[in-house]
């Protein structure tokens, strides 16, 4: 159909102008002894289609596409910026990839959120982004994984909460971070069910947040690291957190809280409770230390952003995993990402371990592993 568009245009230029020289042509090998109003016609009208053909095929061969890039140009980004960017992916994706259900992951990927509102105000992304994950060992079947984030947010996240979700479900895991309803939040796999309560008591009294935010008289200030006292969201409210308790979620169906008490946990953290006797308005930026307790025979541990990240580097510190009577380790880092500066395979003592250089963004999905096994000889 675009091709047949394409030639369309000259070929009507083309025959325009075989009238204009028919009719001219005419005009001159026709002599009539009298007046004649056919002539006349004639002569009055063979500029008429020969002006149109030179303005079509002019139009066509020239000026078109300069005029459509240049439009483009001009127009093209201001136009895309007003829109919802949600609405802007799907159409994009629709175009690209075609009609699936499946692209809505795409768009909750690389948005990091629905994307309802124009310049992404409704979407946290971070343009600066710092992980530190720290393995402290307890005996010799369980550690503490530490965790410390750091995000610099490229809008202000106008909120006063935030979210912890804990879980020991695979399919919740993979799924929270596109049916969140809070824009700031944190999740947190528990890897053994039968650790899941004492890992999660063990996160709520160790996690410490600070915060750059802006008041509710617009100005800006920071709060130094502290404990937020959680207060758990009740099951029959978890809907007003997790997309899928309130509808399917393509390829979920809607779930049912009472399914899940044994292995989700929700809760809120009041942000103004740090804020030195100020609201909080909004988040420009937030840092975030926490601990789990996790099995140390299950080799490995992970992290992944709940949100589209800019990660220059993650740092590791494994040297505190072996503890009394513990094997030797060694360790390799295995990352997921679109690209990194690591050789992976290689397997390196504690003290060897080469922090992650990464200078790129990591979308939910995306993240780095840190696996370890008994050193060989």
């Amino acid at each position: 159909m675009a091709a047949r568009k394409h030639t369309l245009a000259p070929a009507v230029a083309v025959v325009l102008l075989l009238v204009a020289a028919a009719d001219l042509t005419a005009v001159l090998l026709w002599q009539p002894s009298s007046r004649n109003l056919l002539h006349d016609v004639l002569v009055v009208l063979w500029p008429l289609p020969a002006l149109v053909g030179v303005l079509v095929g002019a139009y066509e061969l020239f000026l078109h596409r300069r005029l459509v890039t240049e439009i483009s140009r001009i127009s093209g980004p201001g136009i895309v910026e007003h829109l919802p960017p949600g609405d802007v992916l799907q159409a994009f994706l629709t175009a690209i990839y075609g009609t699936n259900d499946a692209n809505q992951d795409v768009i909750s990927g690389v948005l990091g959120g629905p994307g309802l509102r124009p310049h992404g105000k409704d979407l946290t992304i971070s343009t600066s982004t710092s992980v530190r994950i720290q393995l402290q060992g307890i005996d010799t079947t369980t550690y503490h994984l530490v965790i410390t984030q750091t995000y610099r947010f490229r809008h202000h996240v106008p909120v006063d909460r935030f979210v912890i979700l804990a879980t020991s479900n695979v399919l919740l895991r993979d799924t929270i971070a596109a049916a969140c309803r809070y824009p700031l939040f944190e999740l947190y796999y528990i890897t053994d069910p039968s650790l899941f309560l004492e890992s999660v008591d063990d996160l709520l009294g160790s996690t410490q947040i600070a915060v750059d935010y802006v008041d509710h008289e617009g100005n800006r200030r920071s709060a130094a690291p502290s404990q937020i006292p959680p207060v758990e969201v009740r099951f029959d409210q978890w809907s007003n957190y997790l997309t899928f308790f309130r509808e399917p979620m393509w390829p979920l169906p809607k779930l049912s809280p009472h399914d899940h008490l044994g292995d989700l946990r929700i809760f809120e953290c009041d942000l103004s409770a740090i804020a030195d006797d100020h609201l909080v308005s909004a988040i420009r930026g937030l840092s975030l230390r926490s601990r789990t307790l996790q099995r140390t025979n299950e080799g490995f541990c992970y992290w992944q952003p709940p949100y589209p990240s800019y990660v220059e580097q993650i740092v590791f510190d494994a040297q505190g995993l072996g503890v009394g009577e513990s094997p030797e380790h060694e360790f390799s880092i295995m990352p997921f990402l679109f690209r990194s500066n690591t050789v992976t395979g290689q397997w390196l003592k504690a003290d060897d371990l080469d922090d992650l250089t990464v200078r790129s963004w990591l979308l939910p999905g995306h993240g780095v592993a840190l696996m370890w096994r008994e050193a060989r000889s």
